[in-house]
Formats: structure tokens, C-alpha cells, sequence
């Protein structure tokens, strides 16, 4: 790997970056979307497990079908977004694992350890969702990640008849600076990390 990225990319991707709350309306292509997922599915997961699955909610009657299901506080945001991504986890990713780590047989590593499954495809799903989020900001997308909403409601609405699981909702587009709040305080090195 090359040396360090310039400065101007990690203010894009988390240092000047910031959660958006106001959409522009400008539609974020289906091509873009494709992107996103081929950029996002090379960070790495625990044995390539990759379970995390996604649904990119664009349509009006989609929308609908997700409104009652997001808390009050996220309905307006997310109705108004170009896109809201639906960031799931299937718990039978292990069928997957002779095609994604043939070098092994991972799959006998899950069957019969129900605590292990859940654990690897949650974490790991989780990280791809994360890395969903940076790989719109590299395409020059905003995001705004989002853990109000009825998990079970969403998982039978989109996810019914699937060994899939929602985690978590991310809202895609071009945010309005209108709709920022001042930046929140972080944490000090010292108040959450070690050096040992």
C-alpha cells in the first residue's frame, strides 16, 4: 500500500464529514448504487464471511412501506432522502463460506453454535454497514445513519421469507447544510484508549 491519503480525503470520509438530517433533491443513480456495493464489499470481514445485505429503499411505494416502522423522530429525514439503505445481517452466511474462503472449511466452525453465528454475522455485518458509509462519502454521497425504527416490523416488511436480519437504516443522497446541527463534542485519547 501507498503511504499516507491526503489530508482531504479523511476530512471527506470523518474528520469534516457530518451526519445529515436535510436532503437536496438529487437523485442518487441505481449505477452509483452498484458502485457503492463493489467498493464497500472488499473491506474485510472475520474468514471473508461477508454477511451483511442490503436493501436500497429509492421508490415512493417503498418508502411507504418503511414509513411505519421509523420512529417519529426519523420519519421526515428518511422520507425525504434519495435513499435509505437497510443494513441487514444473514444469519446463515456460513452457506456461503466454501465460495467466499474455499481454503478451509468454515462452515463446520458455525453448525450447531447458534452463539457464534449470531455474533460473527452481527459484528460483521455491522462493519460492512460502517463501511458502507464510508464508501458513499467516497463517492461524494452523504449519509446519516440510523437505529430508530421497529427492527421486527422492517424484517417483515423487506426482509420476509429470508434468513435475514435488520441492524440498522442508513439514509444516502446529498445532504442540505440547512439541516446540520453544530458539531458534538468527542471523546479525548485519553478518556478512551490505551497505549500498552
Amino acid at each position: 500500500m501507498a503511504g499516507m491519503i491526503d489530508r482531504k480525503v479523511i476530512e471527506q470520509l470523518l474528520t469534516e464529514a457530518r451526519s445529515q438530517n436535510k436532503w437536496l433533491d438529487k437523485d442518487v443513480s441505481d449505477d452509483t448504487l452498484r458502485q457503492l456495493v463493489d467498493i464497500l464489499k472488499m473491506g474485510p470481514t472475520s474468514a471473508n464471511c461477508s454477511p451483511a445485505r442490503f436493501i436500497f429503499v429509492k421508490t415512493k411505494e417503498a418508502k411507504e412501506r418503511l414509513r411505519p416502522h421509523l420512529s417519529s423522530g426519523n420519519t421526515e429525514k428518511t422520507m425525504t432522502a434519495p435513499v435509505t439503505a437497510i443494513i441487514g445481517y444473514d444469519i446463515t452466511f456460513y452457506d456461503h463460506l466454501k465460495k467466499l474462503f474455499p481454503h478451509d472449511d468454515a462452515k463446520a466452525w458455525f453448525t450447531g453454535n447458534e452463539q457464534l453465528v449470531y455474533e460473527t454475522a452481527f459484528r460483521n455485518g455491522t462493519l460492512q454497514g460502517a463501511y458502507l458509509m464510508i464508501a458513499a462519502r467516497m463517492l461524494g454521497l452523504d449519509v446519516g445513519g440510523m437505529s430508530g425504527f421497529d427492527t421486527a416490523g422492517v424484517d417483515a416488511e423487506f426482509f420476509s421469507g429470508t434468513t435475514t436480519k435488520s441492524n440498522f437504516l442508513c439514509n444516502i443522497g446529498y445532504g442540505d447544510p440547512a439541516g446540520l446541527y453544530p458539531r458534538l463534542p468527542r471523546f479525548e485519547f485519553s478518556e478512551i484508549a490505551d497505549i500498552v
